[in-house]
């Protein structure tokens, strides 16, 4: 007779994501017959070093990015070797997706459809115990809700304007609850498109449900975030953070940084005196990727000199890999971490990413993709391993407040015990 937790079959199939291409979701069912989905988001600034999605090339479907090879991995080899594992066990059932694909870069059966596999059994495993996805990960002390990084402008590979820097957030940590920081959030995203409408811009959103208007600098950005931050009644730099994603990799030319917005090509040492600028004149809070991937050197200069007053954070540096993580905890390159499971390929890769960062005194910031889907699944990673920080885009589009929505309910469902991580969680690292 199958015991209740293994793995019984796996089905798969193609669907769209928030930018209106392909993805996968993955069914898992055990043997007690408990089912469970996930589905898997994809990214358009990638870093040079992430794991590899699998896509089919057939010009003939959706341009190529088809998944179809990938739901057919899922459905054939992939099940054959995990049927069986018992899903109580993320590790076994992880390591035995790995060793199946083979590659360091999961190249052969695509991170894509590994992720879909791991993340759809761990939440077969929490459903089967009965117990919510946050509960299965963290155990019973889980209960620091997220300070959220809210996307309010997009820029660069985001949206089809002149900024350069590819996310222009705001961070309500001043908030005493998760839900009075979303509340705050929301009333701070709608005056900035009154501001914006006087301006005479247009309100079109971006890929991560900001604003994507015709700005001219940087500064012309946060200058608007900071308008909007005051006119809704709340304080810049005492209630309210800026946060950029500055993707800097994708502003790299031939060994200089353009930022052809602002018709500017700069050596590393002027993007460092660059960011320095903004951050003297701006509560800026944390800077993710201020330089390319491999420009360790960049990294390690900035973080002397900035790492005491500032975030700064590895997203395409580390992408999630515990080997590039260990490189920056050693140079210290970084002091926070960005953590998005597609970038490595399972769950139990996610997590060990997440525990490193943690042990070696760096903040951690869970984080979805630009491409994303309904799956909520971040929301109660962020929760289960108490990173203190999430990034999942602006307050508008489904996909996106679908992980708000679930942070609201995890705090309703811990009542007086969740914890509001606020300003705590971005002086963890620093």
């Amino acid at each position: 007779m199958m015991t209740a937790t293994v793995l019984r079959s796996l089905r798969a199939r193609e669907i769209l994501d928030s930018r209106g291409h392909p993805t996968i979701a993955v069914e898992v069912t055990l043997g007690a017959g408990t089912r469970a989905l996930a589905a898997v988001p994809a990214g358009a600034s990638t870093g040079a070093h992430e794991a590899h999605e699998r896509r089919d090339g057939d010009q003939e479907r959706y341009h190529g990015r088809g998944v179809r090879q990938a739901v057919q991995a899922v459905e054939g080899e992939i099940q054959d070797a995990v049927i069986g594992l018992d899903a109580m066990d993320q590790r076994v059932v992880d390591d035995a997706l790995n060793e199946l694909d083979g590659t360091s870069d999961k190249s052969r059966l695509g991170a894509n459809a590994l992720l879909g596999v791991s993340l759809a059994t761990a939440r077969a495993a929490a459903q089967c115990q009965g117990i919510p996805l946050y509960r299965h990960l963290g155990g019973l002390t889980a209960r620091i809700l997220p300070a959220p990084f809210m996307n309010l402008l997009n820029g660069g590979a985001h949206a089809r304007n002149r900024l350069d820097v590819q996310e222009f957030m705001i961070v309500p940590s001043g908030a005493s609850t998760f839900g009075e920081a979303l509340r705050w959030g929301a009333e701070i995203f709608h005056v900035l498109a009154d501001l914006l409408a006087e301006a005479g811009h247009g309100i079109g959103l971006g890929d991560e449900g900001g604003f994507a208007p015709p700005l001219d600098s940087t500064e012309d950005a946060i200058e608007f975030l900071l308008r909007a931050t005051e006119r809704a009644g709340y304080q810049p730099g005492e209630q309210v953070g800026i946060a950029l994603d500055a993707a800097a990799g994708e502003l790299l030319d031939n060994g200089r940084y353009r930022l052809k917005g602002e018709d500017l090509a700069l050596e590393a040492g002027g993007l460092a005196a660059y960011w320095t600028a903004l951050v003297d004149r701006y509560p800026i809070v944390s800077i993710e990727d201020p330089f390319g991937d491999d420009d360790w050197n960049a990294w390690q200069a900035f973080a002397a000199t900035e790492g005491n007053r500032l975030q700064i954070v590895g997203d395409d540096l580390f992408v999630t890999n515990v080997d590039r993580l260990d490189r920056g905890i050693r140079d210290r390159a970084a002091n926070a971490l960005l953590a998005k499971p597609n970038q490595v390929g399972t769950l139990s890769e996610t997590l060990d990413a997440i525990r490193t960062a943690a042990a070696a005194g760096l903040s951690v910031i869970v984080s979805h993709r630009s491409g994303e889907t309904e799956d909520t699944t971040i929301a109660d990673l962020a929760v289960g391993t108490g990173s203190g920080q999430i990034k999942t885009g602006s307050l508008a589009r489904g996909e996106r407040t679908a992980k708000y929505n679930r942070l609201l309910a995890i705090e309703d469902e811990l009542g007086s015990g969740a914890q509001y991580a606020g300003w705590q969680a971005l002086r963890r690292g620093r």
